[in-house]
């Protein structure tokens, strides 16, 4: 069809295909020029054999005859001693003075030269031309023959090729085209598709980085998701709640009072907190929240997050335990002491009245660690590794009826990674949470 490009799948083919061309012909130019070197190294060793015997029979009959004259100038009697094959143009019988008796004129440097010895003595010389071309028609049908069966051959390497190339191209390009077929659906959405893994080489771990992209894209989605739904249902409980105040206010079924007000604007701080919280986590999703770091003491940032929730530590009989040692981190103070108090508001809401908060804070390792930890209720071990997730929540005590949106300890890991450092939770000796975090020393 006009106007549309190879695929990758011809272009591959075409690449190997050329390339097994340019071998096939090499070897058959290579064949030829191999075949001519030899064929004619073959019939030079063949003729020096026959030389050889001519050197007896010349040995022989000047020892009948006494000199060359029963030989000089006479071809037809040179022929009859030289053997039948052997071409009588390329021969040439000297004296010993090297003076030409009989045969070819212009004996080349190259010639194969035999001395012919008689009692010991010299007596002459028989040279032969080498080899230049061929000229007998046994020679040049047999070296026709060997040609054409090197081009047939040439062309079976060829055509043998070409099936291996079309294996090859689809053996290698078929993986890319699943991997082709499965970015198109998933760039259209279908964050469910995966690529079968069929081998351990590139092909194979481009599939798995495929398929962990593809889990990864559907997880975030199913956050995504997950985030929008929580959001819109944390926004809207206060907002009928206040609604639901204010209706009832309007309508004279509740007086506008004191605590009516009072429990407007509670609504109304939860609400503030809620959109200030998710602004701050917007702003740490694109890098654009602000710390302004320089030394600080930990322990003393700790203290003061302890002392602003004391009241409410007394109000739920929660008795506050702490073991500070000092220590100096480079850090912005004020978002560090929101880490502490989210950390303390986490305890402070799903801890059992009557219960126990511990903070301990030491240096170990070039890091300073922080721990905070409660009594019951527990976190179950399958619900750690979400507790940092946002909106994510404990099923039983731990849930929204304590009050909490889910976006506290979301908030604390935002701070501690914007400060190189980890924070992790696990069950707490006191029967509760025991939330940790490392930070590093000032230097």
């Amino acid at each position: 069809m006009a106007g549309m490009r190879p695929g990758i799948t011809l272009k591959l083919f075409l690449a190997i295909l050329a390339a097994s061309a340019a071998a096939a012909a090499a070897m058959a130019v290579a064949t030829r020029l191999s075949f001519q070197s030899g064929f004619f190294g073959y019939l030079n060793q063949v003729e020096a054999q026959r030389l050889d015997a001519l050197t007896a029979t010349l040995a022989a009959e000047y020892r009948r005859h006494g000199d060359w004259g029963f030989v000089r100038d006479n071809y037809a009697r040179l022929r009859e001693l030289a053997a039948p094959a052997q071409p009588i143009q390329r021969l040439a019988l000297l004296d010993e003075a090297r003076r030409r008796v009989v045969g070819n004129p212009e004996l080349p440097e190259d010639a194969a030269v035999r001395p012919v010895i008689v009692d010991d003595r010299i007596v002459g010389w028989i040279g032969q031309a080498p080899f230049r071309r061929l000229s007998s028609a046994a020679d040049l049908s047999f070296q026709q023959e060997q040609l054409r069966a090197a081009w047939i051959i040439a062309g079976l390497a060829l055509a043998l090729a070409a099936c291996v190339a079309i294996g090859l191209a689809r053996a290698f390009l078929l993986p890319l085209k699943r991997l082709a077929e499965a970015t198109h659906r998933l760039s259209a959405g279908a964050y469910d598709t995966r690529v079968e893994v069929r081998s351990g080489d590139e092909l194979g771990r481009l599939a798995e980085d495929f398929n962990r992209l593809a889990q990864a894209l559907e997880r975030n989605e199913q956050l995504r998701r997950r985030f929008m739904a929580d959001v819109s249902h944390e926004l809207r409980t206060p907002l009928a709640i206040v609604k639901g105040e204010l209706e009832a206010i309007e309508d004279g079924v509740r007086p506008l009072s004191r605590e009516s007000l009072a429990s407007l604007n509670h609504e109304v701080a939860a609400l503030g907190k809620l959109v200030d919280d998710l602004y701050q986590l917007a702003l740490a999703d694109v890098g654009a929240l602000a710390y302004r770091k320089e030394p600080v003491e930990i322990t003393q940032l700790l203290q003061e997050a302890v002392d602003s929730l004391g009241e409410r530590f007394n109000e739920r009989r929660l008795s506050v335990e702490t073991d500070l040692a000092p220590a100096r981190a480079f850090a912005d103070g004020d978002r560090l002491t929101q880490a502490f108090r989210n950390l303390l508001e986490n305890s402070l809401r799903y801890t059992d009245a009557g219960g126990r908060v511990r903070i301990v804070a030491r240096r170990h390792a070039g890091k300073i660690r922080i721990v905070v930890e409660d009594s019951d209720p527990g976190v179950p071990a399958q619900a750690m590794p979400h507790l940092f997730e946002r909106f994510y929540r404990v099923d039983g005590s731990r849930s929204r009826a304590n009050g909490g949106a889910g976006l506290g300890l979301a908030i604390c890991r935002s701070i501690v990674e914007a400060h190189d450092g980890e924070i992790n939770a696990r069950s707490s000796p006191l029967g509760g949470l025991a939330v940790e975090i490392e930070l590093p020393v000032a230097q």
